[in-house]
């Protein structure tokens, strides 16, 4: 199939009009996942994009500033010059989201993580292990100890909630099932990532099975909790910089 054509199935897939609306931000983001002709194409890296689902990290990485929440949790929903029309703060997180993405995708853990899903899942091994990530930081000690995952996601959605009318449509559909299934909370189980990792495939044009990657994630689960164990301390410290935190 040429590229033109493989660019018309995307778009009508993801239903995305103007591939000049498609953001250089995301675009970027993904370069370093992406291999082969197909793609070069930025549409086709575009709704890569769209396909990302670790929530939890991008609200932890928020740091409890509700503005950049809601900025760092809508972003994949946000394309081109529309983020401008948002207040400042969530500009701000629309950005933060970016640049972490960015720096989780050139960060050599990563790339060690994705390496277990490359052969079978190829661009689609990185956001994979996104949602892998969410895994681990919900079952880290460190970070939530005891029960306080469950109180930070409910603090989540009530600051979510506030700021409703800043949701874009396609992500206020998708919140409600956030909330209702506590998605948050569920990332620390099996199950949970199971269930994330099946909304990956729905939502992912050329992905057609997901029971491998969750195969995967159950007998290289240690090699891959240390792959976060080694990454975690640097995004921390990378977010902490980009919105001026000690």
């Amino acid at each position: 199939m040429s590229i033109a054509c493989q660019t018309i199935a995307f778009q009508n897939a993801f239903k995305i009009e103007d591939g000049n609306g498609a953001d250089p931000t995301i675009v970027a983001t993904y370069a370093l996942r992406l291999t082969g002709e197909l793609f070069q194409n930025p549409i086709i890296r575009f709704t890569v994009a769209l396909t990302k689902m670790n929530f939890l990290a991008h609200a932890y990485l928020s740091y409890g500033h509700a503005g950049l929440l809601t900025g760092n949790l809508i972003s994949d929903f946000v394309k081109g010059a529309a983020q401008y029309r948002y207040p400042l703060p969530i500009q701000q997180g629309i950005r933060l989201h970016r640049a972490i993405d960015a720096f989780t995708d050139a960060h050599p853990a990563t790339r060690a993580a994705t390496h277990f899903f490359k052969t079978p899942y190829r661009l689609y091994s990185g956001p994979i292990v996104d949602i892998l990530y969410d895994h681990f930081l919900a079952t880290d000690k460190s970070i939530f100890p005891n029960d306080t995952l469950l109180s930070f996601s409910h603090n989540v959605y009530n600051m979510l909630e506030s700021d409703a009318v800043n949701l874009p449509a396609n992500f206020a559909r998708m919140f409600g099932y956030m909330k209702v299934d506590n998605w948050l909370w569920n990332y620390r189980k099996p199950e949970g990532i199971k269930h994330s990792l099946q909304s990956l495939r729905r939502r992912a044009t050329y992905l057609t099975e997901s029971e491998t990657a969750f195969s995967i994630f159950q007998t290289q689960y240690s090699e891959l909790k240390q792959c976060y164990q080694s990454f975690i301390p640097d995004v921390k410290t990378f977010a902490k910089q980009q919105i001026g935190l000690p």
